[in-house]
């Protein structure tokens, strides 16, 4: 069986251009050891990636099996529509718990895409259910140019990232737009400068349309999708802050950078910031089995609540919401951030990995490293003085000998993603800064 023929043949990959897939010899991938991805043919490769950015505690782990089999060996599934189930009752007090203020209330869904929609939903059902007459012109949602929320119709609205949306855009509902603090970009000497500014722009804007914006929704501290984008110190406070002054609500999209990757294990817990939403995802299993939440307060949730089906109802669900299989995983990996003390472990290789990001600082093809916790974004130039991006065709044979080397990682554009399994250890985070240096090196 030619397994590499059949993928060229029958499936449909994302994100992906099939005209040059298929005229590739695309990696097939049979099996996985901790922080190794093994192919077909028996080569093992550094998950540099975390398989996008999902997985906490590597791959096959005994104890993330055995959680999943238990279940299965009980119930896989049945409808969350009217009846609980165990699982995902034991999984929302957990989050409960482990969240701030009154993040009491989770909505289950599959991927973050969809939290981002129900968040999206919520926030402006919220305003119609508070007083619709006195509301009806919340209609607006603000959001940076640069943000990237799935790839719903609804999180493409207040998506920014214009080689995923602008296909799309007139299938898309109006939003409100601000510019996205990067330091590295912008014309300004400082952080502060860069934080300062785009606050400024947030507040013209939400003290012109504050009548009319039912929330805010921000990636915090990394802007993952749009080129690991870091936000300066005391920008995620500031919004809160604005917010709360101007009456609107804040959702906080943790999909990408919540569960230990940025170094807690919620990137709120960085600048003490309560929203009104949270929307969570990937690391949320541990990169097992695909399961979303989107978390409200308790004051969003009691405007839900009336006398009647359709009184202020909800009227939003998925045939596989709260899922006891992909709860199950979620309370194991819980357990194990416990268990394991990750965030130390995350916190400890978040320093390990400083002077390999001095070094990669220190090479003439890098014009900027950012890094918040274990997410790095590498920007490869030509020319460092004017800021001017590495030729694609140089880029794609990095990858190329990176994977040659045994280490498989992502770009966007000239911008290497860096996003290792969780619990990688610190040998094999120190074979694969060793093996991206080279690749730069030997791509010359």
């Amino acid at each position: 069986m030619d397994l590499k023929q059949l993928d060229k043949e029958y499936v449909w990959h994302p994100f992906t251009q099939m005209k040059q897939y298929i005229e590739s010899d695309p990696l097939v991938i049979e099996r996985g050891e901790g922080s190794y991805l093994i192919d077909t043919e028996g080569n093992r490769y550094l998950d540099g990636y975390a398989s996008l950015w999902v997985n906490v505690h590597g791959h096959n782990d005994a104890s993330m099996n055995e959680a999943i089999i238990d279940q299965l060996g009980k119930i896989a599934h049945s409808t969350l529509l009217g009846a609980g189930n165990v699982p995902s009752i034991l999984l929302a007090e957990q989050l409960a718990k482990r969240l701030p203020g009154n993040l009491n209330k989770t909505f289950y869904s599959d991927t973050g895409s969809a939290a981002i929609e129900i968040a999206l939903k919520m926030a402006y059902q919220y305003w119609k259910n508070k007083d619709g007459e006195r509301y009806k012109d919340r209609n607006l949602f603000l959001s940076l140019k640069e943000a990237y929320h799935g790839d719903t119709i609804g999180s493409i609205s207040v998506g920014g990232v214009d080689l995923f949306h602008s296909v799309f855009e007139p299938l898309l509902f109006k939003s409100l737009k601000v510019n996205t603090p990067h330091t590295y970009r912008m014309d300004v000497e400082s952080e502060e400068e860069a934080r300062d500014r785009v606050l400024d722009e947030i507040e013209h804007v939400m003290e012109r349309h504050h009548e009319q914006i039912a929330a805010f929704i921000l990636e915090p501290l990394m802007q993952a999708a749009a080129g690991m984008l870091r936000h300066p110190d005391g920008f995620l406070k500031g919004v809160e802050r604005l917010c709360r002054k101007y009456d609107i609500l804040l959702i906080i999209d943790e999909v990408a950078v919540g569960f230990g990757r940025t170094g807690t294990l919620f990137a709120i817990e960085k600048e003490d910031v309560i929203p009104d939403i949270i929307c969570l995802g990937k690391g949320l299993t541990g990169g097992y089995v695909p399961l979303a939440a989107t978390v409200a307060s308790d004051e969003i949730y009691n405007m839900f609540l009336g006398d009647g089906y359709g009184d202020q109802t909800f009227l939003h669900g998925h045939t596989y919401t709260g899922n006891q299989v992909t709860c199950r995983a979620a309370l194991r990996n819980l357990e194990l951030f416990d268990e394991r003390q990750i965030i130390a472990h995350v916190q400890s290789s978040i320093e390990y990995i400083e002077p390999y990001l001095d070094a990669l600082r220190q090479m003439e093809e890098v014009g900027d490293v950012r890094a918040q916790g274990l997410m790095i974004g590498v920007e490869l130039v030509s020319n460092q003085q004017a800021k001017t991006p590495l030729d694609a065709a140089r880029v794609v044979r990095i990858l190329e000998i990176c994977k040659e080397e045994g280490l498989i990682i992502r770009n966007l554009g000239s911008i290497l993603t860096i996003v290792p399994v969780l619990m990688m250890s610190h040998d094999e985070l120190k074979r694969l800064f060793t093996i991206v240096i080279q690749a730069i090196q030997q791509s010359k």
